[in-house]
């Protein structure tokens, strides 16, 4: 216990530093603004300011990036009440409910839930991932190269396979990536491998510049097609509409309390994350309701649940991420990406290693969610100014951004020409409904798993019974196998219902 009360001070020590402080509020207040924003998403945003972080230190690094995601994930819910659009996916449930109470004038009430709602989901989530990620972080320090390479494929055919509804696709998006992750110099031979005889691409190619042009082009090319303009509310918000009262509050308590619950555990698995968890936590709430006929039309647990849910799971997605370095979605991976790139190595060692960022971040959590509660509330007015900003305006300083970003990380020409090459790869992979983001967990993890393979080749002289002789490399074969046995049987399935329906009907 004291060991952890010296860690929390630590942390808080570093996040109430002004450089701390500094970055958390420049991430919170760029993360709601790219949440306000309908359509721009965090991911893009989280690419975009790649390059930026490569000049920081790795722990403000982190925490900026961190704040951005959850600042994200608490601004999306505003143009979802508001204006009935969405500003992140994860914010689709909030409008079921968030809209029509602000055409009944509770506009205000709505926002207020949400900011609670979020805040209390952060704070539990922040704390489960403090508590659990040491203990897992040690258990994880006895694996071998052979746990570490089953435990990654696990990771990755479970992120592809579960977050979509196309695992075929995902898994096919998965060995793309790590296929791009192959390009460069044989760490072991010292052959060249898929480089073409370019010198640019000895080092492999840039993870800023495939993000930027997966996420970055095909997002700023969609939006700037049109926006929200003359669907923004004129009604003025005020604070003291924004009070719910004491009926209201018993409302919303365990809405709240189960809708954390809930995006904390799915959080915490790869490949879920708090999409999944506004929906299981939106019909969880309608099934117990006594009132079920409430929701969809202003129902207060309707907008409690889902938003406590999804900022819950946002914090416990750290939990895989920073003890296991097992990204569980792709802004998961840009964060291992950044911290690979100031030489930390993601794992179980980063938490003992590098207390100073996994700490650090941690108590982040709590200093950005309370600046995110202090200065979003008076700044509704200030959002809904914003987005009035005609997009035609607001896109092409993106792009000259995004140029001029890429630019910087190595002052290399071919980064920019691979951002053009994933820009258009990122539109046809959009056009095609592809998973962009098994692509990119691919490319991250390809990589380590070869690394770890062929480690335990060699320590094993290239025996392969190793991975079954090993009880925990085995179970996360076994794991992974099950997947695959699971989604063929259901795709099977799928396959054939419509037969039976015909036969039926015959």
């Amino acid at each position: 216990m004291s060991s952890l009360f010296e860690n929390v001070m630590l942390g808080f020590s570093i996040a109430l530093s002004f450089q701390g402080i500094l970055y958390c509020a420049a991430g919170v207040l760029l993360g709601t603004f790219v949440g306000v924003l309908p359509g721009l998403g965090s991911m893009a945003t989280l690419a975009m300011l790649m390059p930026i972080t490569y000049h920081v230190d790795p722990t403000y690094a982190i925490i900026l990036l961190a704040g951005i995601y959850y600042g994200a994930a608490y601004g999306g819910s505003t143009a979802s009440i508001l204006l009935n659009l969405p500003g992140t996916v994860t914010a689709v449930v909030t409008t079921f409910d968030g809209y029509p109470m602000a055409q009944q004038g509770k506009a205000g009430l709505a926002l207020f839930i949400t900011a609670i709602g979020s805040f209390v989901g952060s704070m539990i989530g922040a704390v489960i991932l403090a508590v659990f990620s040491v203990p897992l972080a040690k258990v994880a320090m006895s694996f071998g190269p052979q746990e570490y390479t089953m435990l990654m494929i696990f990771g990755l055919v479970a992120a592809s396979m579960l977050s979509t509804g196309q695992p075929l696709k995902s898994l096919i998006m998965v060995f793309a990536g790590i296929l791009l992750g192959l390009v460069g110099i044989d760490i072991n031979s010292g052959a060249d491998r898929f480089t073409f005889g370019i010198p640019g691409l000895f080092e492999g190619l840039s993870l800023v510049a495939i993000a930027l042009g997966l996420y970055g082009l095909p997002e700023i090319i969609t939006t700037a097609r049109g926006g929200p303009e003359g669907k923004v509310t004129n009604d003025r918000i005020r604070l003291r509409d924004m009070f719910p009262t004491k009926e209201e509050w018993k409302e919303s308590a365990m809405p709240i309390l189960r809708g954390t619950g809930i995006g904390a555990f799915f959080g915490a698995l790869p490949g879920t994350g708090g999409t999944i968890a506004t929906f299981v936590s939106y019909s969880v709430e309608k099934r117990l309701s006594k009132t079920p006929e409430k929701f969809g039309n202003g129902a207060i647990a309707g907008v409690a649940s889902p938003e406590s849910a999804n900022n819950a799971a946002v914090q416990t997605a750290f939990i895989p991420t920073m003890s296991l370095g097992i990204p569980g979605d792709a802004v998961m991976a840009m964060m291992l990406g950044v911290m690979m790139v100031h030489g930390v190595i993601p794992g179980p060692a980063v938490i003992t290693e590098h207390p100073d960022l996994f700490w650090g971040l941690v108590a982040s959590f709590v200093v950005g969610n309370i600046l995110l509660v202090i200065l979003n509330v008076p700044l509704v007015g200030l959002w809904i100014r914003l987005l009035r900003v005609p997009y035609h305006l607001l896109y092409p300083v993106m792009v000259a951004f995004v140029c001029v970003g890429i630019y910087s990380v190595s002052n290399s020409v071919l980064d920019i020409y691979v951002l053009m090459l994933f820009g258009l790869a990122g539109v046809v992979i959009r056009l095609l409904k592809l998973d962009g983001a098994s692509l990119l967990l691919g490319f991250v993890l390809g990589p380590m798993i070869e690394e770890e393979f062929r480690r335990s080749m060699a320590i094993t002289g290239g025996d392969f019974s190793s991975f079954i002789d090993r009880p925990i490399a085995a179970i996360f074969g076994a794991a992974t196998l099950a997947l695959f046995v699971f989604f063929a049987i259901r795709s099977a399935m799928r396959m054939l219902t419509p037969g039976m329906r015909v036969l039926k009907r015959g």
